[in-house]
This record gives structure tokens, sequence and C-alpha cells, in this order.
């Protein structure tokens, strides 16, 4: 799963990576976001590449009446993404969700009670993305329209299935090499474990070394 994220970009750092505007994407920088405060994250949308955007975590389908169901749609598996029906209509609009790094809790018991955090960046990349879908949806009561996305996940690498040891799942990482693939639309199992693949780096934040290390 991916629910929390180092989403700390400036604007100055995307242009000087990506080489596009930035002036219309409204967010604030943030170490450590949580996907449940559903704040709006930088992203690069399909529709318009060449701009800078931000978007909602917690995707919400056009169809939707309320936003209660963003909660469930952080993620969205990419085993099940065409058949299910909250994404099935939205799995070829495509987005890049930057970030600089994610957070993965290792459980060191069978109950969860002692967890150790893990911080996961991309070897030889200052910014990444994941890779996400997106909805534009309107409240039907104040007709506010919203942008908001959901992280598309896959079966854990070997890396992530000693991390994330219990349900052996992680997002889908692209380099910069696949970011335009997966924005022009390749076919979405292209990018499944193990067709798929990220060389990964993990710190574990709660690591305390000892005399004996």
């Amino acid at each position: 799963m991916c629910y929390y994220v180092d989403s700390s970009l400036t604007k100055k750092d995307i242009r000087r990576i990506y080489n596009i505007g930035t002036e219309g994407a409204d967010y604030t920088p943030t170490a450590f976001m949580s996907g449940f405060s559903h704040e709006k994250l930088p992203v690069i949308l399909d529709e318009t590449p060449q701009e800078l955007s931000a978007a909602h975590w917690g995707f919400i389908p056009f169809w939707a009446k309320d936003e209660e169901i963003r909660r469930q749609t952080l993620n969205a598996r990419i085993e099940t993404i065409k058949e299910k029906p909250t994404f099935r209509k939205s799995y070829d609009s495509r987005c890049l969700v930057l970030v600089k790094g994610f957070y993965e809790w290792k459980w060191l018991d069978t109950k969860g009670r002692e967890k150790h955090k893990h911080y996961l960046t991309l070897k030889n990349q200052e910014i990444f993305s994941l890779a996400g879908i997106y909805s534009h949806w309107t409240n039907p009561e104040t007709e506010e329209e919203l942008t908001t996305f959901s992280v598309v996940t896959t079966q854990a690498n070997e890396l992530m299935a000693e991390i994330h040891n219990i349900k052996h799942r992680m997002p889908v990482v692209l380099y910069k090499a696949t970011e335009n693939d997966w924005l022009r639309g390749a076919e979405i199992e292209e990018f499944a474990y193990p067709n798929h693949e990220c060389d990964l780096q993990a710190m574990d934040l709660d690591y305390r070394p000892t005399l004996f290390d």
C-alpha cells in the first residue's frame, strides 16, 4: 500500500528537473504527507503535461454523490483496476504523483505492536513519480470542481516484501525514462511487478544501533 509520502518539493525543484510551467499549481510542500488528510500534492496530468497541477489524494469518481469514498481510494490495485467500478472508467486518465520518497512500516511481531518506519527513495534520482490515475469531480451541492487521484499499487518487489511484510504491496514507481510511457497510455499491465521493476533504497528511521552492531 502507499499512504504516506515525502512531497517536500519546491516549484523551483520541479522546473529544474521537468522543465514545465508551475504557476497554476497550488500545494504545500510537506516532508510527511498522510493520504488520509486528502491534501493536494504536485501532479502532472496526461491532459496538460507541460504544466504542473495539484490534486487531492483520494480518488472521487465523477459519478459520486459526495466525498465519502475517497478514504477507500487512496490506492488502486493494478491487478483489478480495469474491473473495479470505482476505477474502470478512469484507469486511462493517467498522472504522475511527484515525490521525494514514501514511507512504509515493517512489522517486527505478528500483531504489529512493534513497527519500524522506513523511508524509501529511488537510487540516483532526486525526484521521482508514483503512477497515478485521476478524476475531475464536481460537488453537486457547491459546484466546486476537485481534481483527485489514486496511487496505483502492485505486488511488492524483493525489498518491499521484506519491509511491507504483511500485505506485500508497493506503489508503482516510475523512472524518468518510463514516465512518458505511463502518461501516454501504455498498457497498464506493463507496469505491474515483475514486468516493471525499480531500484529502491530504504532507510530504517527507527533503527537504533547497539555496541554489538
